[in-house]
């Protein structure tokens, strides 16, 4: 049996290891530090507990982290601090500079290193995310065989570490800036009162984000995550040579939602906060209750 260490159990990190789970693997995750949210999350997934994370990485054969970016390499540290000696899955949308850190920090204690990158919603019995993955050949046998027959889809990259995250980037770069965009010329249209006309219009293209304007409070709560990962693509189009203007402000328009954190909410309160950058001041959020 496989056993797989989880690092940490957020809403995609949890249903990815669950999915491992399905197929015969044993999944472990460090309750220390993590929210209620997340313990929550675990325990509907069946992961099992383990006191601290040096039980975790002596007791794992892989270690899969799925965190914020901005917390890739600190999460890769600390699991390298621990001597882990196995395969180490980093699918963090982080540039591909970051990961080649990650991998040389982790690769330094002993652990072989595969850059993973997931695309997609979690997985479900309708929804198959896609799980990249870069790094020796043996090493991404191991991670598709742990996720066979599962809703997981791993593809493996050709090329070294790296790839899998400047994919993750790529795809990024256009999925979270045109969400934003597309809030934000709504937003503007609204304050207006020519929004109705611009759905009109979007609505007569094959297909536009602009007319998906009930994911705008999905934007909204997702913003916290995806602000920094915006971030990491600026850098990874700096690394290139590339304009990363549009990135950076993209990182900015999510930011002013960053107070909204997986909050429920309509499209109207959304936009208004819109107005009103880092603040839920004066806006009453729907209650999930």
């Amino acid at each position: 049996m496989t056993v797989l260490g989880i690092l940490h159990p957020g809403s995609m990190g949890a249903a990815v290891a669950a999915q491992a789970k399905s197929r015969g693997a044993r999944v472990l995750w460090c309750p220390t530090g993590r929210s209620a949210a997340s313990r929550k999350r675990a325990e509907e997934y069946g992961l099992e507990p383990v006191a601290a994370l040096r039980e975790l990485s002596e007791q794992a054969d892989i270690v899969l982290s799925i965190c914020p970016p901005a917390h890739a390499e600190e999460v890769a540290a600390a699991v390298a601090a621990q001597s882990f000696s196995g395969l180490y899955v980093d699918g963090n949308a982080v540039s591909p500079a970051a990961m080649r850190r990650i991998a040389e920090t982790i690769s330094r204690a002993g652990a072989t290193v595969v850059d993973g990158a997931v695309v997609g919603s979690p997985p479900t019995g309708s929804k198959s995310p896609r799980l990249y993955a870069a790094g020796p050949g043996d090493a991404l046998a191991r991670v598709t065989a742990l996720f066979k027959g599962s809703t997981v889809r791993v593809h493996e990259l050709p090329g070294a570490v790296g790839q899998a995250s400047a994919l993750k980037l790529s795809y990024s770069s256009y999925q979270k800036a045109s969400r934003a965009l597309a809030a934000v010329s709504y937003a503007l249209a609204a304050e207006h009162g020519v929004e109705e006309e611009l759905l009109d219009i979007a609505r007569g293209r094959a297909s536009s984000y602009l007319a998906e304007t009930e994911y705008f409070p999905k934007t909204a709560a997702r913003a916290w995550r995806w602000a920094p990962e915006m971030e990491e693509v600026a850098r990874a189009l700096d690394e290139a040579e590339l304009p990363s203007e549009l990135a950076t402000a993209a990182a900015a328009v999510l930011e002013r939602w960053g107070a909204l954190r997986d909050k429920p909410m309509t499209v109207e309160q959304a936009l208004t906060t819109l107005h009103t950058p880092m603040s839920v001041e004066g806006v009453e959020l729907e209650s999930k209750g």
